[in-house]
């Protein structure tokens, strides 16, 4: 595969994370219950630990939402960014309580001295802010004089930008999101053309978990490919471990992060086995090993076996009422279709275990 040449960025550090600079591009998330549900949080940021998200955002919509983030801190080593819009003294609270990011516009919570108040605390600390530029809510004056596009995007972000270089504050990342795939693609194209701090990419109100994640895979998959981007969300009407989820395959799928990958073909008539129940089975069996650097292969028939899925590491291949077990394309046994998934977690386990 080959190599994407990714644009130059200047570094920040999140918590725990780079975050540009050549860095890996890290996958992020954003709970989607009530902050100050501090049991229903935790328990969703156990679940995104458990898929490997690296930075995770949660709403502060008022004070009451302050005291969750002092749980949060004592209960993950992740990242924790505090979306706040409006009421500066919210940003205050959150640097207070530990938080290891800010996601503000400088420009809508309130006049110069607040946002200096905010700035100053965060430099303190240590902590970066994102620029959260998005489609919907753009500036009216912004939208009189450019109309909904990306001149209209690209300014409302290095407005912001300005405020907080004015006031000597730099560790910042960008974002400018739109829901709409190529108003999203011109955005970013434009903005990494003029500045060099790092960007998130994300599409806006991407939708459900399938056509949010075609739209996605769609974008973030032109713009990494360009070499742009340095840390993304997949913002989906879904279980945020989806987003994840899906977020890490686009990266593997474009070769710019190593981990498990799953290929199987699509069935027809020579298929006399449950392809689909097995491969999905397969793919449940094999979250715990998401982080390992292996192919793995589930196939309906010899035509598409060990013989075109050679270069799979392991796999599975269907017959009737039974499927060979290979290995980088040499079949290792015959099995029966019931032991199939059993018998290839077993031998990925045993790899797991050689190495």
């Amino acid at each position: 595969m080959e190599t994407i040449k990714r644009r130059p960025t200047r570094q920040i550090k999140l918590g725990n994370v780079l975050i540009g600079g050549g860095a890996p591009i890290s996958v992020q998330s954003m709970l989607s219950v009530p902050t100050s549900d501090i049991s229903a949080a935790l328990s969703q940021i156990h679940s995104l630990e458990k898929v490997g998200c690296e930075i995770i955002r949660f709403s502060v919509e008022t004070m009451a939402d302050i005291p969750a983030i002092y749980e949060f801190k004592k209960e993950t080593h992740i990242p924790l960014v505090a979306d706040i819009h409006f009421d500066y003294k919210l940003a205050l609270a959150a640097l207070q309580a530990g938080v290891d990011g800010l996601r503000i516009n400088p420009g809508n919570i309130g006049s110069r001295d607040k946002v200096e108040a905010v700035a100053k605390s965060a430099k303190e600390r240590g902590v970066p802010i994102r620029i959260g530029v998005n489609s919907g809510s753009l500036p009216k004056e912004l939208l009189a004089k450019y109309g909904l596009s990306s001149e209209a995007m690209v300014e409302a972000a290095l407005s912001h930008i300005r405020i907080l270089e004015d006031i000597g504050f730099e560790a910042i990342k960008v974002s400018v999101k739109a829901s709409q795939v190529p108003l999203m693609l011109a955005s970013y194209k434009a903005l990494s053309q003029k500045i060099d701090y790092p960007l998130h990419l994300g599409v806006t109100e991407a939708g459900t978990l399938l056509s949010g994640s075609v739209k996605s895979a769609l974008a973030l998959g032109i713009l990494l490919e360009e070499g742009i981007g340095d840390t993304i969300r997949v913002s989906l009407t879904a279980d945020p471990v989806k987003e994840v989820m899906v977020g890490k395959q686009i990266l593997q799928n474009l070769g710019l992060r190593k981990g498990l990958q799953i290929i199987s073909c699509p069935t027809c008539g020579r298929t006399h086995i449950n392809l689909m129940r097995l491969a999905e089975e397969v793919e449940s069996a094999l979250q715990e090993y998401a982080n390992l650097p292996l192919t793995i292969a589930v196939m309906g028939c010899a035509v598409n076996g060990p013989g075109e899925a050679r270069e799979a590491d392991f796999g599975i291949a269907g017959g009737v009422g039974e499927g060979l077990i290979f290995a980088k394309g040499k079949i290792i046994k015959k099995v029966p279709e019931d032991r199939l998934v059993a018998e290839l977690i077993q031998l990925i386990k045993n790899w797991k275990e050689s190495v």
